[in-house]
């Protein structure tokens, strides 16, 4: 062997940064190995995934809520999974025949799919219609008159997914058509990325899906807001604060607080009391440039001296009144 040869082991060495573990076929294939398409990146980050569950977790529990009320038997809904496919992955998922409504998003010209799984139609046709629950499967496409029994399934489903989307991207939704051929099926192009809820549905001894899509066109407001957006956010909320501060200010500033002055104490008699009328001149012995305590409402505020101007009587503020807060303390020693 010459020595620019390299051995197994040396190249182990290299490609591990030292003694790395030699990835046999057996091991490789054991890893978790995602496809990742450069043309439909995944765009639902962690942070935002977390809000979709959460989202759709209030979603399933309002649908059980109502779906256990409505049929008047045992049913559990649980939230598989919130995931990001493109709309041909959707369709291949969906059972031949299915039971989708499609609905318009108004005024956005897009539309999107709730597709209820046969095993879950089965159960709600039996039970709507006087049943048990346990009826076999169907293997066909729902009559009209099955088809509006399921409908109303899909009608409450729709009402609750405009309810949890309010917050973030407010839609106004209506189902228009039903379709039960996923090859016909087409509400946006194949390659367009769309948001796939999967609820797992237990009914009647039986495991059946509800599957809720929405385009991601529909949804961009939800995935590109981010610090720009919060910016905003707070710019606007700091222009609140500065509009709700003037208001106040000028509120406060038109505000009409009684001021009164009081003199100085003093006393009387009981008899010169007695002798007061109208007109009588009371001698109260205070000097003339004796100061007055001037009140705000209650509040002794200011400090005083009185006078006149044009004739009529004023008052000359000289000082504010000290408040108990600024009075200095009074320490105690303990020996």
């Amino acid at each position: 062997m010459s020595s620019e040869t390299l051995s197994q082991n040396d190249i182990d060495r290299l490609l591990g940064g030292g003694g790395g573990v030699r990835l046999t076929p057996h091991s490789a294939a054991a890893l978790d190995v995602q496809v990742y398409d450069w043309r439909r990146p995944h765009r639902v980050s962690k942070e935002r995934l977390r809000t979709l569950e959460a989202m759709y977790e209030r979603l399933v529990k309002n649908l059980e809520n109502w779906l256990v009320s409505r049929v008047r038997g045992q049913i559990e809904i649980r939230l598989q999974s919130v995931e990001q496919f493109s709309f041909g992955e959707f369709t291949l998922s969906l059972p031949t025949p299915c039971s989708s409504f499609i609905f318009d998003i108004e005024g956005t010209g897009q539309k999107g799919v709730i597709d209820v799984g046969p095993e879950f139609s089965n159960f709600l046709i039996d039970r709507l219609f006087g049943g048990a629950g346990l009826g076999s499967t169907l293997t066909r496409s729902l009559t009209p008159i099955e088809r509006m029994a399921v409908r109303s399934v899909a009608d409450r489903t729709v009402s609750l997914l405009q309810e949890i989307w309010q917050d973030h991207v407010p839609m106004d939704i209506n189902i228009s058509a039903f379709e039960s051929s996923p090859e016909i099926l087409q509400v946006v192009n194949r390659e367009d990325p769309v948001l796939v809820a999967n609820l797992e549905i237990t009914a009647g001894g039986a495991t059946s899906l509800l599957l809720l899509c929405l385009p991601f066109s529909v949804l961009d407001k939800f995935f590109t807001s981010s610090g720009q957006q919060r910016l905003a956010q707070l710019i606007t909320n700091e222009q609140e604060r500065e509009i709700t501060r003037q208001r106040s200010e000028a509120s406060l500033r038109a505000t009409k607080v009684p001021l009164t002055a009081r003199l100085p104490e003093f006393q009387l008699s009981m008899r010169d009391i007695a002798r007061l009328e109208v007109g009588s001149v009371v001698p109260t012995g205070i000097p003339r440039d004796a100061r007055v305590i001037v009140r705000a409402g209650s509040q002794e505020r200011f400090i005083g001296h009185p006078g006149r101007v044009a004739g009529n009587l004023a008052i000359r503020i000289l000082d504010a009144v000290p408040s108990a807060s600024s009075a200095p303390e009074t320490r105690i020693n303990k020996l």
